[in-house]
């Protein structure tokens, strides 16, 4: 059975039933009497869109997966028709593999859970899952929700430990709560939902007993159970991050919310396998209305320059030559380049040193087109990483940039204020205005109204304060506050 199911084979269904006389039972009928579609089983449900703007249902269940195959998967109704989900991945626990942490720090990782999986159709107008409503796609959304970096960090190497169990220290759940206010059409993750990476000493009370490794507890208790209340409201495009590369949180990425179908060879469960699972093809998701969002997997993408000979730069090279096929669609108006690492964009370090961008990206750029690094078909680049927001304008010929990485992580040193004047995130680029801030929150990106094409970005606090608006026009972007901007 296919991964992503279609319903005409449910229509076909109907339509003999019908003529044969048949009475169906009632979607909610029948879900009463299957057992697999009961409510308690389901630990998560949401929708999220994937390469060709595909809308894909995902469900956690714990259900008994000894039924074996899409037994184990509830039912899901869709306009007045019901049909079981497929199994994308059974429960089970990984063979303990090598992972960023020293094997005495790690452990093998659980998934005492099965993730269940369909494709909806792109006419639907309801869809529900054990009596959970399930967000639908709008053809043309006009607020999208822009999160990332919002696990909490626990990691032995760096000896760092985050509050998880403090709202003011790990606020995800408050700014979901805030966020979900303004009632966004869709959700942008920009990548690194998982940051429970070791043990929290028993000495601290902060994450005293927190779940940790990269199995489902940690999964549940770093995402799916502070983002409840946005994965029940609007559908997610979800973008890879390097904590979700295949030596950290890899394999929950694949099983829980990489959008492309389940392969043990792209599982991360064998590392002899990681240097296919490191990488996915880049795609485009159309957001209506001229514009097109480009997603790009760059959780391997490291801080130094590549040779040509490199075999990342041979992977990363292909994969920007699609982004420029993409970017060139006949129709666009607006193109937004969305990956987890910054590009040309700062990354502060303490005291007034910058680092600029990602070097390793930067690179392989350069070799295609040189120190403009994208093609002209790109207006905006929308990164993470860096735990702060920076809204940057050039006065050379380049993207707009925003980072928007404050979501819950340890929040990074704020910029220097004023920019040193000679501050370049790489060669060959002109800053003309920069808008930062280094407070936890979230961005909001709103649709301009006709005639005007684009997109406004609004900047906000956890508590949902607005700090800077940013009004984009082509690769423009006017920000009604500039420098350092304080809650």
């Amino acid at each position: 059975m296919s991964p992503h199911k279609t319903y005409r084979l449910m229509a076909l269904f109907a339509a003999i039933g019908i003529l044969s006389g048949c009475v169906h039972p009632r979607p909610h009928a029948q879900q009463a009497q299957d057992a697999a579609s009961a409510a308690a089983n389901i630990q998560a449900a949401w929708v999220e869109i994937g390469a060709n703007g595909q809308a894909i249902a995902r469900v956690v269940t714990q259900w008994d997966t000894a039924q074996g195959g899409d037994a184990a998967c509830p039912l899901l109704h869709v306009d007045g028709s019901s049909a079981r989900m497929s199994l994308r991945v059974a429960a089970g626990t990984m063979p303990l593999r090598p992972t960023a942490s020293a094997a005495v720090d790690s452990k093998p990782s659980a998934f005492p859970v099965s993730v269940c999986e369909a494709s909806l159709p792109t006419n639907a107008h309801q869809a529900d899952v054990a009596g959970r409503p399930l967000p639908l796609p709008k053809a043309e959304p006009q607020r999208i929700l822009v999160l990332a970096d919002t696990g909490c960090r626990m990691k032995k190497a760096d000896n760092v430990y985050q509050a998880c169990n403090d709202l003011a220290a790990w606020p995800f759940a408050t700014i979901v709560a805030t966020a979900a206010g303004f009632e966004p059409d869709l959700v942008l993750h920009v990548g690194d939902y998982h940051y429970r990476e070791n043990p929290c000493p028993s000495d601290i009370a902060g994450c005293r007993n927190s779940p940790w490794g990269y199995g489902w507890d940690t999964w549940q208790a770093d995402f799916f159970t502070p983002a409840a209340r946005l994965l029940s409201k609007a559908p997610w495009i979800v973008v890879r991050g390097n904590h979700e590369e295949c030596k950290r949180a890899g394999q929950g990425w694949f099983r829980l919310l990489d959008p492309h179908p389940y392969a043990e060879t792209r599982s991360c469960n064998n590392p002899v396998n990681d240097e296919q699972a490191n990488y996915s093809e880049p795609y485009a998701v159309a957001l209506g209305g001229g514009s097109q969002l480009i997603v790009f997997d760059s959780a391997k993408a490291h801080k130094t320059a590549l040779e040509p000979g490199d075999a990342q730069f041979q992977i990363y090279q292909k994969q920007f030559q699609s982004v420029a096929a993409l970017a060139a669609k006949p129709g666009i108006s607006t193109t937004i380049f969305t990956n987890h690492h910054q590009i040309l964009a700062f990354s502060p370090i303490a005291g007034t040193q910058m680092v600029p961008g990602t070097q390793s990206l930067q690179s392989v750029m350069r070799s295609l087109n040189g120190q403009a690094y994208y093609p002209q078909g790109i207006q905006v680049a929308l990164h993470a990483h860096v735990h702060s927001f920076q809204a940057i304008n050039f006065a050379s010929d380049h993207p707009a940039t925003i980072v928007s990485g404050n979501g819950g992580d340890n929040i990074e040193v704020a910029l220097p204020d004023p920019l040193p004047t000679d501050a370049a995130p790489a060669p060959g680029t002109v800053i003309d205005k920069v808008a930062h801030h280094n407070s936890f929150g979230f961005m909001l990106m709103e649709r301009r109204a006709a005639p005007a094409s684009g997109w406004t970005f609004k900047a906000y606090t956890a508590a949902g304060k607005l700090l800077t608006t940013c009004v984009q026009n082509d690769r423009t972007l006017s920000c009604d506050k500039t420098g350092f901007i304080a809650p």
